[in-house]
């Protein structure tokens, strides 16, 4: 019997997705091999809402690209049994993992999906007092690996789709063990306006001023907080913005320059940022805690120096300098001693670097660099100083790390048009974020807490 539903409907893993999307032009330092990766199901569920939070479920696993997603045909066509109304888990969070027994009192029909080539499963279903119980299953072990009780909001709650991302990455983490960037935003500059959109391209929203034309959009490390500046009176002035509540709050002795490109410590406390006069343009760091202490890194008397972005541990600054000529990448302490090159040039030959960002796992840094009169994205290994060119189709520029550093979002034309890509820089993968012309200056924030996702 299993082998006739079999001979029916083959298994359908999306490998050539995770192909073809590859842009032939990238150049990375792993070669993906097609059926590496654990193989995932997502199963249907009953009502509208679930069939929502299904839909957004499988995407962001698939955006992960940490599993193969194998579609059913025909819905839930190959369910030889339907799942028995599940337990409530002793706690809110994850139950226990069960095992042996557990096949039977879940209903799955285990040997059936590991023949499909699913390693997992995901199952959704309705629970009492309006909540869902997200079963992990272990096809592979035969067993649930862990469930969840959640209480998602109304589909027409604006907070619904984060809730939904945030149970996505719980999903990860329960199959993986690893964090996932399902409840994470992008922030980006058009038409002069700082924007959010979600990770997987939905809720575009704008989040600065409309009075203001805006620029240079940063998040701080905790995702409660992102900065940003704002043109006032041919001057650049910085805002601090808090995430849940929208409100902004300008930084202590900015706006009388032009101040730019600002960067938080990881700590939150301290605000790096670029101020250019007519002497120049220099590296700063200002105390937003207590809205003091202005401090002066860099002394450009015959050149510039911007863009600065810490080290994960706050104890370097990676910046962008023309004191050997064209821009290139330097590194200096937190407290501005100790300046030297971090990404090696051939003096002459290698065009200008800019936009550096550190890799929230500090490994790496992040640049775009002029190569033969286009900008290409470069990722310098920090222990090695070795750089590799990531992109060679188009203009790409503006590199920004998710949270698990190994996805990037970036800008490029390589549609014809200016816009949002991401790449996973382990598989190759690259899909559109943004599939409007004109995006730019993309901020990938870290993985967003509860109290943090509801920007209005």
């Amino acid at each position: 019997m299993l082998m006739g539903v079999l001979s029916v409907y083959p298994s359908h893993r999306l490998a050539a997705q995770d192909t073809s999307a590859v842009d032939r032009g990238v150049r990375i330092g792993l070669t993906y091999r097609p059926g590496v990766r654990p193989g995932m199901v997502v199963l249907p569920g009953r009502g509208p809402a679930l069939d929502s939070v299904r839909a957004i479920v499988a995407r962001d696993l698939d955006y992960s690209d940490r599993f193969e997603l194998i579609t059913l045909p025909s819905g839930d066509s190959l369910r030889v049994t339907a799942i028995a109304p599940a337990a409530p888990p002793r706690s809110p969070a994850a139950a226990p993992a069960r095992s042996g027994g557990a096949a039977a009192a879940a209903g799955l029909n285990y040997p059936l999906y590991q023949a499909l080539g699913a390693d997992f499963a995901v199952t959704l279903t309705a629970a009492p007092a309006d909540s869902q119980v997200v079963t992990v299953h272990d096809v592979t072990g035969g067993g649930v690996r862990r469930e969840f009780r959640v209480h998602l909001p109304a589909l027409t709650d604006p907070g619904f789709r984060m809730a939904v991302h945030r149970l996505s990455d719980h999903v990860i983490e329960a199959a993986l063990g690893v964090g996932g960037i399902a409840a994470t935003r992008v922030l980006f500059v058009m038409d002069g306006k700082v924007y959010s959109i979600d990770q997987d391209g939905a809720d575009q929203r704008m989040v600065s001023s409309s009075d203001h034309a805006a620029m240079s959009p940063s998040w701080a490390a905790d995702g409660r907080r992102f900065a940003y500046m704002e043109f006032w009176e041919g001057h650049g002035r910085l805002f601090v913005q808090d995430v849940a509540s929208g409100k902004r709050t300008a930084v202590a002795t900015t706006g009388q320059a032009l101040d730019f490109t600002p960067a938080f410590s990881p700590d939150a406390k301290t605000l790096a940022f670029s101020r250019a006069t007519e002497e120049g343009t220099d590296v700063y760091t200002v105390n937003i805690k207590d809205g003091c202490c202005l401090q002066r890194l860099t002394v450009g008397r015959f050149y510039d120096n911007l863009s600065p972005t810490y080290s994960p541990d706050g104890q370097r600054i990676a910046f962008v300098s023309t004191r050997a000529g064209l821009p290139q990448i330097y590194a200096m302490a937190a407290d501005g001693t100790d300046q030297q090159l971090l990404a090696p040039f051939d003096y002459g030959a290698t065009g200008s670097s800019n936009a550096p960002e550190w890799s929230p796992d500090g490994q790496s840094v992040a640049f775009h660099r002029d190569v033969g009169g286009t900008l290409q994205v470069f990722v310098l290994d920090v222990r090695t100083r070795a750089v590799r060119q990531l992109t060679s189709v188009g203009r790409n520029e503006d590199p920004t790390w998710a949270p698990d550093s190994r996805h990037m979002a970036f800008v490029s034309d390589r549609s014809g048009y200016r816009q949002l890509w991401i790449i996973d820089l382990e598989t190759g993968r690259i899909r559109p974020l943004l599939q409007k012309s004109g995006a730019r200056l993309p901020a990938w924030s870290p993985r967003l807490p509860e109290t943090a996702s509801s920007t209005p």
